[in-house]
This record gives structure tokens, C-alpha cells and sequence, in this order.
């Protein structure tokens, strides 16, 4: 029960027209100090300070905020679907929750100063559209489904002063398209980020190279017999390229019998490409001059060719059809699609899944365009482009899933943000081609994501549902999350949507476009890491997290994201987004375990203690999948997935090394 309730003549005038009531409750029976500082005309420091005589046992505290307009616009960085649910400190990368109409924004910013490893309980959030409440609280939490949280009993507080707080940032809104994330991703990164990027962080050092090579003497020399697939192609002609996952049993050092994670294979999807893998380590064998590498990624690059089309579509994944020694090739192979869909688990009975051939087919342009001008990749390409704007729907989107018999639409994600990834990719294809039937399809599939995903944050893909994190596949898809106004969403969806703008602005000019990717890059980084939490046991500034109902920090999909952002940033000359770009590079290499990383490498020696030098390298794609870290190693993972991890982020430093240079990365480090 609130029975603490500050007369709204006491509030701040910059905040009477925004707030209605702030109400909070007694910790035990004692009623906090409450204090207001305005900082300038739209932002307000709150602090509410206790002096506790004796221990206080309590579960749950809360703080209530009720805005003075009704709230059209709601946003939260995780979904709390019931009033069970909460928003622990766990997913506080950039923590906030706005809520705006036509004319009024309202942005509730947890103080982070204050929760330090002293600090007695968990902090959450929470917000409740239909009752126009925006919650602050303390309480314990624990994990219901995957991943999200309620409150867990045993909260208590010691004797001593207790310290809580919050900003109050408000926006009176222009008329036209607005961007309810920009004042709070600047917020962030000058309070807190920028501060701990010039300190250095998220690495211990600059110099990315050393993580580079550990990422390849561990993939090609002390794991290769594990980690290296290869076979002969039709042609007679020996193809190959880093299996899809291994786990920690399979090293060197492991003193049992090793086990399988999942299914031998190698995959060339949206998440797991082992042609955009190759394409980094291309770059690095030509830039140190190793021919053994540079044959390695060739074969890979054949690898993709020899993935077979059907009408200009074409399959995902690849795997032998008998289990094969470590070391040793595989002697037949099957095709088949990922198993991450609404449909089967079976690879081989897998559809087609447009999102992952337009990704591929874009590696095969820039394969073509930057490395070699190898006409196999452009032909194969245009294959592919050719089959996919036959299938657009008349609104402009691309389907989602197409079925490998026939070739139709099938039921889920066929008007989705996945279409933006087709829009960057014709708009590729259009560049090396001139043929202006790639660019009206793109530009078509573009305004339609801007007119019908992008307002309403409709930004729903294969991983939101089909994934890890599976709650609401099967009532939840093109359905919003009554209670917070918000649909489940995936930040994958975003960064492409973020890329495609940046790409018709670029070949049309048109403002419109760049307005629409400043948003939308600036509603990509509310999911990126801005500080450094004492919760947290590895270095995370500058790293993403991955949707509203999951828990990684640090994805892997930082080193997909990190060079888009450095694009946006020369563009607009902003240096916020130049040093949140490089933040996100330099922590695609904070998971590994390696030398150079000393504190996260105690972590995974003291999960693993077998690890040893032979396994530098190992990294896991994030941190924390779970929802709960520990200093005892909880929160480190068990696999390593190439092109999703240690070979993913070796490929972005090396392509963006060659866009941009060391010189360029040396004096912005």
C-alpha cells in the first residue's frame, strides 16, 4: 500500500505539467527523506534517503509515478506481462521507461550511482500502459519463464543510512516524426559511458590484433581437429569452414569423453555465417601474408557456392550424413535449412528462410566487391535476387518462410522487419548491377517497414520467438503485450532495419531515410551496456543485449552492430556514436578466454579449471543467457560458436581495419 504520497505543490515546476503524483511506500514503518534537485529545465534528480535504526525486513518496496497526460507511446527495456512481473537490475543496460502522447514525453532513469556492491537488494521496474503507472522498486527476484522475472521474498535491509534515486527527464514533443531515444542515449553515454570508454574500458588494452590471433590459432592449429570441417565438393574439389558449435569438453584438456552440444553441421544463416567469417579471415591472411588461412576461407567461399538452388533460393545449412571422426572428412553430405523456425527442429525438413539467404547472398557481394571479383558470387547472387522480388506482396514486404517443395509463403513473419535485410541486399545488388529492378523492389520493401513496423516497434523476427527465448510463439506473434503497450521485440530486426535506411538514404538521397535511421539506431542503442555493474563479472561496457524477454549481455551481435554504428557516427559527425561503435568492437572480444583479458579469464578458469593456454580463444558468444551471474563463474557458457562468437568478431575488427583504418582506430581508441 502507498501511504506516502508528496503534495504535488512540493514537485519542482519543471515537472508539474509531466507528473501527476509520485507516491511511495514506508520501508518498515520509517517514511524517506525525499529531495529534488533540478539539474536544467527537462531533467530532475530525485533522492529518497533513509536512516534505519534496525534491520528492516521486507519484501517488496515500491515507488509509484502517475504522468499527468494519457500515454500513447510506452517503452521499458523488458516486458512485464502480469503484475507478478518485474524488470530486475539484471537487463539494466541503459534502464529507463518513457512513456510520451502527441505532445508530452516522460523518462523515468534509475540513479545506477547508487547501486553499488554494497547495496542491500535488487532494484526493479516496472510499467502498467492500461493504468498509467510507471513503478520503481526494491525486492529479490527470480526466474519464471525464459527469461523473465517476478519478485522473490527475503529482501532486507541492515541498519545504516539507505540511499535511493532517480532522474526525471522530460520532452515537450515537435510535431512530425520524433525520436523518444536520443536525449536519453546522450544522457547515458556522457553521464556514464563515455567516462569508462576514455578510462579504456571494456577492454584492458587497444590493440585488438593479439585477440585476432588467438582467435584463429585456436580455430586452425590447437582445436582444428574439432573445430575444422571439410569434403569434396561435386566438382571433386575439397570445401570446408568451422563446424557450427563446440562445447568446452571437446579442448585439448578436457580429461573426460567429450559430449555434442548440438548436431554437426555448418551453417550460413543470419546469425551463423561462416562465409562472413570467412570474409574476415580473408582479410587477415592477405594482410599478414598467410597463405594457409587465406586457403582456408577460399574453401569457404567455395563452400557457399556449392549450397545448392532451387529457383534461385537456396539452402542454410550443411552437415554430413554419418557421424565422422574429429580430423577427419566427411564422405556425404546433406542440405537442409536452420531449425530455428515455427515448424520442425529437423534441419533437412526445414523451409527456406529468406531472412538467411539475403544475408548470405549480401556476403557474397561484398565477398565480390572488396576481396575478389569472383563472377560465381555476383551470378549466384543475382540468382537469388531475381527469385526473391517475385515473391514481394504487393504492400512490398518479403515473406518469411518459404516452403522447399513448392516455393510459397508460409504462415508466420511474411510482413516482418526480416524484409529490411532483402532491402539491404537488393540495394547491393542494384550497386554492382545498375539494374533499376533491384532498387524500386528494395525501395518499396523499405517504405513499408518505415510507415507499418517502424511506429508502432513491431520488431519481431525468427529469434524473438523461435530461439531460446520462446515465451509467446505460440499467442504472442503480431500481438502486442497488453500490460506494458509494447511488442515482444528483438534488437536483430532493428540493426537491420537501422542498416537498410542508412542504405536507400545513400542511394536515394532522400532525407527521410536518415531521419528514420537516426531512430532507429538511437532505439538500437537503448539495448546496448552503458556501465559497468557490480553485478556484472566480466567487462561489459559497450555490449548488446539481445531482446525485451532475454538476459545476455555482451551477444555477439555487438561485432555485427559495431561498424553500422561508426557509419551513423562519421555520417553526422557525432562523436557519441563513434566511441558507442568502437565500445561495441572492443566488446565482442571481452568473452574471450585469452592473456589479455585478466578478469575474464578468471572466470572461466574458475568454472573450467582444465583450461590452459591451448583453449585461447574459447568464447562464448555472451554472458549471463540465464538471468543470473555470480563471481564463482555463473553466467559463463559452455560452447563456442565460430561464426557467432571469436571468428564473428575477428571478421567485423578486420573489415572494419580495412574500411577504416589503423590510424583511424588507433586515435579514436
Amino acid at each position: 500500500m502507498f501511504s506516502c504520497k508528496k503534495d504535488k505543490d512540493d514537485y519542482p515546476e519543471e515537472v508539474k505539467e509531466f507528473i501527476k503524483a509520485i507516491e511511495y511506500e514506508p520501508l518498515g514503518e520509517i517514511a524517506p527523506i525525499v529531495k529534488y534537485e533540478v539539474i536544467d529545465s527537462n531533467l530532475t534528480k530525485v533522492s529518497l534517503t533513509w536512516n534505519l535504526k534496525d534491520t528492516v525486513f521486507q519484501d517488496d518496496w515500491r515507488l509509484k509515478i502517475s504522468p499527468e497526460f494519457d500515454a500513447n507511446f510506452h517503452w521499458s527495456p523488458h516486458l512485464t506481462p502480469t503484475k507478478d512481473h518485474i524488470i530486475p537490475q539484471h537487463v539494466f543496460r541503459s534502464p529507463a521507461l518513457i512513456v510520451a502522447s502527441d505532445t508530452k514525453q516522460l523518462s523515468i532513469v534509475p540513479d545506477i550511482d547508487l547501486l553499488d556492491e554494497e547495496f542491500p537488494v535488487e532494484w526493479y521496474m516496472d510499467m502498467n500502459a492500461p493504468e498509467n503507472e510507471l513503478t520503481l522498486g526494491l525486492s529479490q527476484s527470480k526466474i519464471k519463464e525464459h527469461v523473465l522475472y517476478t519478485r522473490e521474498s527475503g529482501a532486507f535491509y541492515p541498519p545504516g543510512e539507505l540511499v535511493f534515486g532517480f532522474y526525471i527527464m522530460t520532452k515537450k514533443k515537435q510535431e512530425g516524426m520524433g525520436n523518444p531515444w536520443r536525449e536519453l542515449n546522450a544522457f547515458f553515454w556522457n553521464k556514464w559511458g563515455k567516462q569508462l570508454y576514455k578510462k579504456g574500458d571494456p577492454l584492458p588494452q587497444d590493440d585488438l590484433e593479439p585477440y585476432v590471433k588467438h582467435t584463429y590459432n585456436w580455430a586452425f592449429k590447437y582445436w582444428k581437429d574439432q573445430v575444422w570441417q571439410y569434403y569434396k565438393n561435386t566438382e571433386g574439389n575439397e570445401v570446408g569452414a568451422p563446424i557450427f558449435i563446440v562445447n568446452v569438453t571437446k579442448s585439448p584438456n578436457f580429461p573426460e569423453e567429450p559430449t555434442e552440444r548440438e548436431f554437426t553441421s555448418v551453417w550460413n544463416q543470419a546469425w551463423f555465417n561462416s562465409l562472413r567469417s570467412a570474409s574476415g579471415l580473408f582479410r587477415y591472411a592477405q594482410r599478414v601474408n598467410d597463405r594457409e588461412l587465406l586457403d582456408h576461407a577460399r574453401k569457404t567461399k567455395e563452400l557457399a557456392l556449392s549450397f545448392p538452388q532451387k529457383n534461385g533460393f537456396f539452402y542454410s545449412v550443411v552437415g554430413p550424413t554419418k557421424k565422422t571422426k574429429p580430423g577427419a572428412p566427411w564422405k556425404e553430405v546433406y542440405f537442409g535449412n536452420s531449425n530455428r523456425n515455427p515448424y520442425t527442429g529437423d534441419p533437412k525438413q526445414s523451409p527456406f528462410h529468406i531472412l538467411d539467404m539475403s544475408f548470405t547472398a549480401y556476403q557474397m557481394l561484398i565477398w565480390f566487391e572488396e576481396l575478389e571479383e569472383d563472377p560465381r558470387l555476383l551470378n549466384y547472387a543475382q540468382k537469388y535476387g531475381d527469385a526473391l522480388i517475385e515473391v514481394q506482396d504487393k504492400s512490398g514486404f518479403f515473406p518469411g518462410w518459404l516452403s522447399v517443395e513448392i516455393l510459397e509463403p508460409m504462415k508466420h513473419l511474411n510482413q516482418s522487419p526480416e524484409t529490411a535485410m532483402s532491402v539491404t541486399f537488393l540495394l547491393k545488388l542494384y550497386e554492382l548491377t545498375g539494374e533499376e529492378k533491384y532498387r524500386l523492389s528494395a525501395i518499396k520493401a523499405m517504405d513499408v517497414i518505415i510507415a507499418e513496423i517502424i511506429p508502432i516497434g513491431k520488431w519481431e523476427d525468427f529469434e524473438t520467438y523461435w530461439s531460446c527465448s520462446r515465451y509467446g510463439s505460440e499467442d504472442l506473434v503480431d500481438q502486442k503485450v497488453v500490460r506494458n503497450n509494447m511488442y515482444k521485440q528483438n534488437n536483430f530486426s532493428i540493426f537491420w532495419t537501422a542498416q537498410a535506411l542508412l542504405a536507400s538514404y545513400k542511394i536515394t538521397e532522400e532525407q527521410e531515410y536518415l531521419d528514420y535511421g537516426k531512430r532507429t539506431i538511437d532505439e538500437l542503442l537503448m539495448t546496448q551496456a552503458v556501465w559497468q555493474p557490480p553485478f556484472m563479472h566480466v567487462p561489459v561496457l559497450g555490449g548488446f543485449g539481445v531482446m525485451n524477454a532475454d538476459a545476455e549481455w555482451n551477444d555477439s551481435r555487438q561485432s555485427l552492430f559495431s561498424e553500422l554504428i561508426l557509419d551513423y557516427g562519421e555520417l553526422l559527425n557525432k562523436e557519441e556514436y563513434i566511441q558507442r561503435g568502437l565500445a561495441a568492437l572492443k566488446a565482442s572480444f571481452s568473452m574471450m578466454y585469452a592473456p589479455e583479458n585478466e578478469i575474464t579469464k578468471k572466470q572461466w578458469e574458475t568454472k573450467y579449471p582444465f583450461f590452459a593456454k591451448e583453449d585461447y580463444g574459447f568464447m562464448m558468444e555472451n554472458y549471463g543467457h540465464n538471468g543470473t551471474t555470480n563471481k564463482e563463474g555463473l553466467g559463463i557458457g559452455e560452447f563456442t560458436i565460430y561464426d557467432w562468437g571469436n571468428g564473428a568478431a575477428s571478421e567485423a575488427y578486420n573489415r572494419i581495419l580495412d574500411h577504416y583504418g589503423k590510424e583511424y582506430l588507433d586515435s579514436n581508441f
